[in-house]
């Protein structure tokens, strides 16, 4: 069964404390027509934090990133910059610098002209222009490419002349929207290593958004994970992968095994679950959630990299049996699909050398599985 999304209204996202909020974000909901794409948005990012919004296509990130923006003026909630309300300011006073997915450079301006765009526009003398042009093409490393047009650029080189672009007015605040989706896997890797290089140089606070979990978890000193045009969790990487909150974040954010349980028992320290007929104890820090009750029905979140598998019968106690029914080798490691004898399948990322049909028991650390409310 697959869960639902949450439908509680989602508390305040706060930036880390004792440092500067330099975007905030209340209740910010965004309607077109009958569709809200944003729903109830709140959220906090810190002067110099590097954020990704994160989710898949159609959850409303990039429509909260153009509503960031002011490209969008949203239909409720507050947006503040450096505390200042900017709810309904246009994009030009918001002293916010943009990155498309496509670039959208001038393909008949030179590289100079397209940095220095922005800076023209504000009436900068020329002295100043041409001083900040050339920092932006050192920064982004393109220092012999201000003659050359768009065209006769790559992708990747491309992408750092949007970048330069976006920085040359210093702005407040820079936003990303999916600026590596339409490069190749080996350029998009060196890019990741790029755009965090200039945004440290830089200390400007950056949003970027991607559906790419590896480019999120990479770069992020924060990730909001968004479904449904909602906020489900932020948090650090490590924290986000270690500790989901709900079920679609622990789905979405790598690979996880959701096996329905019951709670069976409570103490102060610790919770028991049953499977099927099987029945195992979890910390009570394994619990993404306050409100236990036993005869509750929950998920099981377990990382197909935490399930240990043995041949049936070799070693005492374990928490799972089951049969393998599908064996994939991924060079440095096997994809196993395993049905449990409750009926459920689990999939197991192992160096053990199994094939269709063996019988095996299954363990893991209790600290690795995470409980989590069933939604639905």
């Amino acid at each position: 069964m697959k869960p639902e999304p949450p439908c509680s209204e989602q508390p305040a996202r706060r930036a880390p404390d004792g440092a500067a909020r330099i975007l905030e974000l209340r209740d910010v909901g965004v309607r077109f027509g009958e569709v809200e794409a944003v729903r109830g948005v709140s959220l906090d990012v810190a002067s110099g934090e590097f954020v990704s919004l994160l989710g898949p296509s159609g959850c409303g990130k990039s429509t909260l990133l153009r509503t960031i923006a002011g490209y969008i003026i949203p239909s409720a909630g507050e947006i503040r910059l450096n505390g200042a309300v900017v709810t309904a300011a246009p994009p030009q006073v918001r002293r916010i610098g943009m990155v498309f997915q496509n670039y959208a450079l001038f393909p008949h301006m030179r590289v100079t002209e397209n940095i220095a765009f922005g800076l023209r526009r504000q009436g900068k003398p020329r002295a100043e222009v041409k001083e900040r042009v050339a920092e932006m093409l050192a920064l982004v490393r393109l220092e012999g490419f201000g003659a050359r047009r768009p065209a006769e650029l790559s992708g990747g080189q491309q992408q750092r002349v949007a970048l330069a672009r976006a920085l040359a007015f210093r702005p407040q605040l820079l936003l990303l929207d999916e600026p590596l989706a339409a490069l190749d896997l080996h350029l998009r890797e060196s890019m990741q290593l790029e755009i965090k290089r200039v945004q440290r140089e830089t200390g400007v606070t950056t949003i970027f958004v991607t559906h790419d979990q590896g480019e999120a978890l990479a770069l992020s000193d924060r990730v909001a994970v968004m479904n449904a045009g909602r906020i489900e969790q932020v948090d650090t990487p490590h924290d986000l992968y270690r500790r989901p909150g709900t079920a679609f974040v622990a789905s979405f954010v790598g690979r996880s095994n959701l096996l329905a349980v019951e709670i069976a028992s409570l103490s102060k320290d610790a919770i028991s679950v049953r499977a099927g007929e099987v029945e195992f104890a979890l910390p009570r820090s394994a619990a993404a959630f306050e409100r236990l009750a036993i005869g509750q029905r929950c998920w099981l979140a377990i990382r197909p990299e935490h399930i240990s598998l043995t041949a049936r019968g070799t070693q005492p106690g374990p928490l799972l049996t089951g049969t393998v029914e599908r064996v994939a080798f991924q060079g440095t490691h096997h994809n196993v699909g395993v049905r449990t004898s409750a009926g459920a399948e689990l999939s197991v990322r192992t160096n053990a050398d199994l094939q269709v049909g063996d019988q095996v028991d299954m363990t893991w650390t209790p600290r690795d599985a995470r409980l989590l409310a069933e939604l639905g």
